[in-house]
């Protein structure tokens, strides 16, 4: 019986979780101790991550279809043996190779580096194809790059070992090099709260409430997505994530209260899109600020808090008048939330502020204070579950268990670890190659002419490059990619550090509501049943107002520079002009439709005024009429911009499609 017990737990489920349950302890057991440094941890946990990596992508669907099953089983277990070689490998001779090998490795060395860098390139082409063919192309270029006709892309060539030990051994840069560092300490301590929130079921509940807040009128149904995403945005860091999760929920509501399945879709999409700002954890970027400007992630988080507001403040009011004119102001029957789904929700924003506590009022280290959050939020979860198990005997948790529970938190903290692991140790291997070509130096001085020539076409052009470069790519990847090709040369030109990362950071979250790659957005559409294209251009339109902060932070810098009143100020004249702009786009002032268009468009012109005036009083009195304006607009938008009786929408009463979705999803619950 017992021999037959053990067969039955062998199993791929079971193994995801020896290996998950191994890093969770080795990677708790270090953001307390900081024992060996990030350089020795990634050495080592590195590879079992990649064993994560490849065993959740395994779980998921076959490697390689066109071949049998015995075939892929036996590819994986290479794959896993290929690790666990490194792992071996790395834990013996890591003194040797990270000080006294360096520039003169052994044999054996380059064939550990070979075959990771091999391993890494192909579980890539599988989870990230668009990142795995520019790193081809790097490589060709790194390799032949002398054959090159241009001057501007020409450079001397290296050799094919170099880019080995480059992309692995020389742990300086590639796959063990920063950026494979970040994703195993600073973030992955960030995402314990967002695993201990979906291990016990905080997010869902957390969604209820934000309905029932929302209110009783059908107009203030869509202000649940807004809600909802600003609330799961502060510890998801995802745009892709935050609509799997709240979308799921809140598109099919919206839905069946009459709203037309693309502005469910795209209401939903440009909230989902806070995620990426949102603090405490705003996306991977802000962590990779913090790393370029070599400061606390605490100062990246006072600065973020700004952006977040102005956007979600801007969103609510163009959702608002979006849906006067579309849905009836009649009353809703607001959902009851269960005690249980409000006790957990209390206990997350109290997670978020017991953070926010101890990283700005205590100054603890970024690692300890992720820790501590964690557990205590963990801790308080717990004791909910339990007291509302067995004591008040909840139906809600009536087939929960307390073991599947924590199983679930660390498995999902170890999938959204490995596969951001995965993520930076390929931006790894792209920065490196672009490092030994010399790519980012001529680009930055391209660059720099053009900013001696007239500093505002070197950002229109950063803007455009930043722009095609997110076309492409994932936000994490762009923010890198500015960061090093378009930081310095504003920085040499005399802008803030601060102002030129804040800008190549806003570049990176628009570049994911751009299509033709935006995930966000191909969710929210799959879930509403609506075109994507229609998706991405009403979200589009919603968001312009917003775009325009990508450039306010030159001319309102306080407002990501200096903390405090000065960062206040500038905060609320953004925020007023991003309102005023949004009132213009999807207001009315008047019925009369050529008078109604000239009050709006000198509404925008003096909102925008507002915005980037560079005398700050000039824009506080200007910023007092652009206030004013839109509070009677709005008050008359409500009088006038109501549908018409018996035009309004017919509601949905249809679930939200499950067939074609799970491979967005699946990637998405991944992307944090």
């Amino acid at each position: 019986m017992t021999k037959d017990w053990l067969k039955s737990q062998v199993n791929l489920g079971n193994l995801i979780f020896v290996f998950a349950l191994t890093q969770f302890v080795w990677l708790v057991w270090y953001f307390y101790t900081g024992l060996g440094g990030p350089q020795e941890l990634v050495a080592r946990v590195m590879s079992i991550a990649l064993i994560l990596q490849v065993l959740f992508m395994y779980r998921d669907n076959y490697f390689y279809k066109w071949l049998p099953p015995a075939a892929n089983h036996a590819i994986i277990a290479v794959y896993i043996a290929i690790c666990l070689y490194a792992f071996y490998h790395f834990h013996y001779e890591f003194e040797r190779i990270a000080i006294y090998s360096q520039g003169s490795y052994s044999t054996q060395d380059y064939i550990v580096g070979l075959l990771v860098f091999l391993l890494v390139m192909e579980l890539t082409r599988m989870a990230h194809p668009i990142l795995f063919w520019v790193n081809v192309i790097m490589v060709v270029y790194t390799l032949w790059g002398f054959l090159s006709p241009l001057d501007f892309f020409w450079h001397p060539g290296e050799t094919f070992y170099r880019v080995v030990t480059s992309s692995t051994v020389e742990f300086s840069t590639g796959i063990y090099g920063s950026y494979g560092q970040l994703a195993l300490t600073l973030i992955a301590a960030f995402l314990l709260l967002a695993a201990a929130a979906r291990g016990f079921g905080a997010q869902s509940a957390m969604i209820n409430v934000m309905r029932r807040l929302a209110g009783r009128s059908r107009q203030m149904v869509p202000q649940t997505a807004v809600l909802g995403s600003l609330s799961v945005g502060m510890i998801s860091g995802s745009g892709s994530a935050n609509a799997v999760v709240v979308g799921s929920i809140t598109i099919p509501l919206m839905k069946r209260y009459g709203v037309p399945a693309p502005f469910a879709a795209a209401v939903e999409t440009a909230a989902s899109m806070g995620g990426l700002i949102m603090p405490p954890l705003m996306g991977v970027g802000a962590f990779l600020m913090s790393e370029f400007l070599g400061v606390p992630y605490w100062d990246v988080v006072l600065r973020g808090f700004a952006l977040g507001f102005v956007y979600y403040v801007s969103l609510a009011l163009a959702v608002y008048l979006l849906c006067v004119r579309l849905l009836p102001s009649d009353t809703v029957t607001a959902p009851k939330v269960p005690l249980y789904e409000q006790i957990k929700t209390a206990i997350f924003f109290l997670a978020v502020l017991y953070l926010i506590y101890l990283m700005g009022w205590v100054g603890m280290g970024e690692l300890r204070a992720a820790l501590f959050t964690a557990m205590f939020m963990l801790a308080l979860l717990l004791i909910a579950f339990l007291f509302f198990k067995y004591v008040l005997k909840d139906s809600l948790v009536a087939n929960e268990s307390l073991f599947k529970n924590f199983r679930l938190t660390v498995e999902t903290h170890a999938d959204m670890t490995s596969y951001l692991t995965l993520l930076l140790a390929t931006l790894g291997i792209m920065i490196g190659l672009f490092t030994i070509t010399g790519f980012i130096n001529r680009m930055g001085a391209m660059l720099l002419d053009l900013g001696a020539w007239n500093i505002m076409a070197m950002i229109f052009m950063a803007y455009i490059f930043g722009w095609l470069v997110g076309a492409g790519l994932p936000p994490t990847a762009t923010y890198i990619i500015g960061a090093v090709v378009i930081v310095g040369p504003l920085r040499e030109l005399g802008v803030n550090p601060w102002v030129a990362h804040f800008f190549v950071f806003l570049l990176s979250v628009w570049g994911e509501l751009s299509p033709p790659t935006s995930l966000t957005a191909a969710i929210s559409a799959r879930i509403a049943e609506a075109s994507f294209m229609r998706t991405m251009w009403v979200a589009l339109k919603i968001c312009i107002p917003i775009t325009l902060m990508t450039f306010a932070v030159f001319v309102r810098s306080d407002m990501v520079v200096n903390p405090g009143w000065p960062q206040i100020i500038d905060t609320l004249l953004v925020t007023i002009s991003t309102c005023g702009i949004t009132f213009a786009m999807f207001g009315r002032y008047i019925k009369h439709p050529a008078a109604d268009i000239a009050l709006r468009s000198a509404l925008a012109l003096i909102a925008v005024v507002t915005m980037f005036h560079p005398n700050q009083r000039a824009s506080i009195a200007i910023g007092v009429v652009v206030l004013a304006s839109v509070a009677v607009g709005i008050w008359r938008h409500r009088l006038i911009a109501q549908p018409e009786p018996g035009s309004e929408p017919e509601p949905s009463h249809e679930a939200a499609p499950t067939c074609d979705l799970a491979a967005l999803a699946a990637e998405a619950r991944r992307e944090v």
